[in-house]
C-alpha cells in the first residue's frame, strides 16, 4: 500500500469464503496495523482503515457480484483453484484497471484447472511473473517434521499440499479418477457439433446462484460430446432462454431439468416449467434418484464422454474439482458434496446422467441408442 501514489489508497485480500478470509487474515491484519495510532477497525466488515485514508479489506470469493463497483490498488487471491474463475476476469481485474494496480496470486494445486491456466500463462503474459516453491525449497518445516508427515499423508495429500503437484488426486473429488482418465485417453480436445446428430441440455437452475447449461450429443457408437457449457449469473429465465436461442445447434432431442422445476413461484403462482413453455423450450423433468446414487451415475458417464476442451473448459475444471465436504473439526468426509462454485455444472451433468441412463448397480450408463426414436423426437 505504501508504494501507491494515489489517495485512498484499497487493497483486497480474498479467500475462498468470507468465514475463511476471516479466520485466515483478521488476526495477522490487527497484530500488523494496531500499533499504529488512529487505526480504525470494522469486524462486520473485515476492514481495517489507516489514519490518512488508506484501507485493507478482507473479502469472501463464495459471492463475487458483491465486490463489483469498487477500485482496488492490490489484490491478493489465496487459493486461487477454489474460486470462480470469472471472480479475476469479471470482477478483480476490471477493478485494478483504472489505477493500474497489482494482484498476487498464491494457493496449492488442486488439479489442472483455472490456477493451473493462470500459472501456465504468466510465463507468457508481459509483466507477470510466477514462482513455485515445494517444502523442500523453502525450509520452512523441520526434516523431522516433514518424515512424520510423509508417515502420515496420503501420498496424493503430500504431492499436492507439500510438493505443489498439479497432478495429485484432489481429496474428496467425486470425479478426479475419471477426470484424469479422459485426459490421459485424449479425451479432452477439439469436440465439434455435429449438425448430424440431436442436441441435448441438461440444466441445473439457480436463482441467488448460477444457472448452469451442458449441450451434449451421443453418437451410434456410444460416445457422449460435450459440445458446449456456460453459466448464467444474475439472468432471468427468459433472457437465458434467448441467448441460448443464438448458439448454432439444432435439432435439439430433450431438455433436461430437475424436479424443482415445477416449483411455483409465491408471488406469481406461475412454474419455471411453464415460464420456459412459454418461451419456447418444453423440458423434460429429470427422475428423482438418491444423490450418491445420481454421482455414481454421473461417474459412469463420464467414463463414455468427450470433452470440447475450449467450450467445455469450466466443466472440466468443475468436474475435477467437484468433492465431498469434510467435517473442519475431524476431518471427516461429509455424505453431501461441497455446496461452492463447482456445484452447478456437476449438478447439470448429474441431471443427464440420471435421466437418460441406466440406475447403478446394473449394466452402468446406457449405451444403445434408439436413433430412430431421437430423429422423431428432435425439434
Amino acid at each position: 500500500m505504501s508504494t501507491c501514489k494515489l489517495p485512498n489508497a484499497r487493497g483486497h485480500y480474498f479467500a475462498p469464503t468470507y468465514r475463511q478470509a476471516k479466520s485466515i487474515a483478521w488476526d495477522y491484519l490487527l497484530h500488523f496495523t494496531s500499533h499504529i495510532p488512529g487505526m480504525v477497525y470494522n469486524k462486520t466488515d473485515l476492514t481495517a482503515t489507516f489514519p490518512l485514508g488508506q484501507r485493507i479489506q478482507l473479502v469472501g470469493a463464495d459471492n463475487p457480484d458483491s465486490f463489483r463497483g469498487q477500485y482496488s490498488d492490490s489484490a491478493v487471491l489465496d487459493e486461487l483453484a477454489m474460486m470462480p474463475p470469472r471472480l479475476w476476469t469479471e470482477v478483480v481485474r476490471p477493478a485494478l484497471a483504472d489505477r493500474e494496480g497489482c494482484a498476487l496470486f498464491i494457493g496449492t494445486p488442486a488439479g489442472r484447472n483455472a490456477f493451473y491456466d493462470m500459472y501456465d500463462r504468466a510465463e507468457r503474459l508481459e509483466d507477470w511473473g510466477r514462482c513455485l516453491l515445494t517444502v523442500e525449497d523453502t525450509d520452512i518445516i523441520n526434516p523431522k517434521e516433514l518424515r512424520a508427515l510423509r508417515q502420515e499423508m496420503a501420498d496424493y495429500e503430500y504431492d499436492q499440499e507439500m510438493m505443489c503437484s498439479f497432478q495429485a488426486a484432489i481429496r474428496g473429488a467425486y470425479f478426479g479418477k475419471a477426470m484424469s482418465q479422459a485426459e490421459e485417453d485424449g479425451r479432452i480436445c477439439d469436440v465439434p457439433y455435429d449438425p448430424a446428430l440431436p442436441v441435448y441440455t441438461c440444466w441445473d437452475l439457480g436463482i441467488a446462484d448460477a444457472t448452469a447449461v451442458i449441450w451434449l450429443q451421443m453418437s451410434p457408437g456410444g460416445q457422449v460430446r460435450a459440445i458446449d457449457a456456460e453459466e448464467y449469473h444474475g439472468a432471468s429465465l427468459p433472457d437465458i432462454i434467448t441467448e441460448i436461442d443464438k448458439k448454432p445447434y439444432q435439432r435439439y432431442a430433450m431438455h433436461i431439468a430437475p424436479h424443482d422445476i415445477r416449483v411455483r413461484e409465491l408471488g406469481t403462482g406461475t412454474s419455471r416449467i411453464e415460464v420456459a413453455a412459454a418461451n419456447g423450450i418444453r423440458f423434460d423433468v429429470c427422475r428423482n434418484m438418491p444423490l450418491m446414487d445420481g454421482i455414481d451415475a454421473t461417474r459412469n458417464l463420464i467414463a463414455k464422454m468427450w470433452f470440447d476442451q475450449n467450450k467445455c473448459r469450466d466443466l472440466v475444471n468443475y468436474l475435477q474439482l467437484y468433492r465431498c465436504d469434510f467435517n473442519q473439526k475431524t476431518g471427516v468426509p461429509s455424505t453431501r458434496p461441497l455446496h461452492d462454485h463447482t456445484s452447478h455444472m456437476a449438478d447439470a451433468l448429474r441431471m443427464f446422467a440420471v435421466e437418460m441412463g441406466q440406475r447403478p448397480g446394473g449394466a452402468g450408463w446406457v449405451s444403445g441408442i434408439n436413433y430412430d426414436m431421437l430423429d422423431r423426437m428432435a425439434v
